[in-house]
């Protein structure tokens, strides 16, 4: 009964409702909308990070002050190959690739490119799950010979050899020629919007003996088989190194070991900060829509006030009279969060699609702002509610 009544009257004053369910449309809008952005760039950064290593790590000379920055005036005992070697005798590792970079200008005989030059292991694919998408991958033969072979990044294939064939084409890298024995699958940009395809693979050999002329390590990246191990390789690679590079007990590291799996961490710890941020204060939109409920129910009242004096005539009680606004409050509130449901994945899917950002719409943000949508309704409904019950139904029939 009280159901039926709501709807006679909110359907007698369409544009009203509308207008009163305004504020809590845009409320549940929002808050579907920005979380779900939200939680879809968080989602596409994990997936880059684990991409990068998720179970990786990653070994830099240097050493570490209590406050945990580097210190850059230590004189410092590169890495070398001897370090990885023994790193790579630990059963907890998988896998370990030398790394030296350099940046220099490459040329295909036609057009120049500046460019990062990465020299690394074979097990740099198996390391970062990123393999070539043509051609093949350098091995541990050109590693012992410093071949002059490479690997490119997609978008230095695209900037220097555009729709051809790379493979088995020459670049001219510093005083070498290099052949291109491979074109690396596309990763894209990092968060912070660098190419990661913007580079060149090598041997790390090659880089050191003809592009620095240099026998000294950058870092060393390792693999190990689970994330759960990464705490128990880190320690032993910490102690094995501390052998090899003879470290007294009194001294400390002039190394350092760091993980993807901390900035995974800290870009979850961020994101979640993030997601109830926007979300409370997509939120304030819902209180504002549920004080406009308010007023409009109680303008309601003042309205119906001969209909509420004949139902109280014929019987009704003032449960039912408070029911029967209640209900109408709450009515208004889950049509406003319906709307408002369809309109927030709509500006998600919009926004991905314009953007090209991914988004994850949950269940979950949908129902809790459903949910509290219809709280509103019900807090904000009380009042003009507990006065529509309250009213003397001999003075409500007086009433013109």
């Amino acid at each position: 009964m009280s159901l039926r009544i709501s709807y006679r009257a909110i359907k007698n004053n369409k544009f009203r409702s509308f207008l009163t369910t305004l504020g809590i449309i845009i409320g549940v809008a929002a808050v579907i909308s920005l979380v779900s952005i939200t939680q879809g760039a968080k989602r596409t950064i994990e997936t880059q990070l684990t991409s990068l290593g998720g179970n990786s790590l990653i070994v830099y000379t240097g050493y570490r002050t209590s406050s945990g920055k580097k210190d850059e005036k230590a004189d410092l005992k590169p890495l070398t190959q001897k370090d990885a070697n023994v790193i790579r005798k630990l059963d907890v590792v998988k896998h370990v690739s030398e790394i030296v970079n350099t940046t220099t200008n490459v040329s295909n005989g036609y057009q120049n490119h500046f460019t990062l030059i990465v020299g690394a292991s074979p097990e740099f694919v198996f390391i970062n799950d990123w393999f070539p998408e043509k051609g093949t991958f350098f091995n541990n033969f050109d590693i012992e010979r410093a071949s002059l072979v490479c690997v490119i990044g997609k978008s230095v294939k695209n900037i220097l050899f555009e729709n051809t064939d790379p493979i088995g084409k020459n670049l001219r890298i510093g005083k070498y020629t290099y052949k291109i024995i491979g074109v690396m699958s596309s990763i894209g940009q990092t968060p912070s919007g660098k190419d990661q395809d913007d580079l060149i693979l090598m041997p790390y050999s090659s880089v050191q003996k003809r592009l620095k002329g240099t026998k000294e390590v950058e870092k060393i990246s390792i693999a190990v088989y689970s994330p759960e191990e990464l705490d128990t390789a880190s320690n032993s690679i910490t102690k094995i190194l501390r052998q090899s590079r003879n470290i007294e007990n009194n001294e400390i590291d002039d190394f350092y070991i760091r993980s993807q799996e901390n900035q995974i961490n800290t870009i979850k710890n961020v994101s979640k900060i993030m997601s109830v941020l926007l979300g409370s204060i997509a939120s304030i939109s819902l209180i504002v829509g549920g004080i406009g409920i308010m007023n409009i129910m109680l303008v309601s009242v003042g309205e119906r006030t001969r209909e509420i004096g004949i139902r109280m005539a014929v019987g009704a009680k003032e449960n039912d009279i408070l029911k029967q606004f209640l209900v109408e409050s709450v009515v208004l509130s889950l049509i406003g969060g319906l709307m408002g449901v369809i309109i927030g994945i709509t500006i998600s899917k919009t926004a991905s699609y314009l953007t090209g950002w991914a988004t994850e719409i949950s269940l979950f943000s949908i129902l809790m702002a459903f949910a509290f949508a219809a709280l509103v309704g019900i807090l904000f409904g009380i009042y003009p509610a507990k006065k529509a019950s309250k009213l003397n139904p001999i003075e409500a029939l007086r009433y013109e």
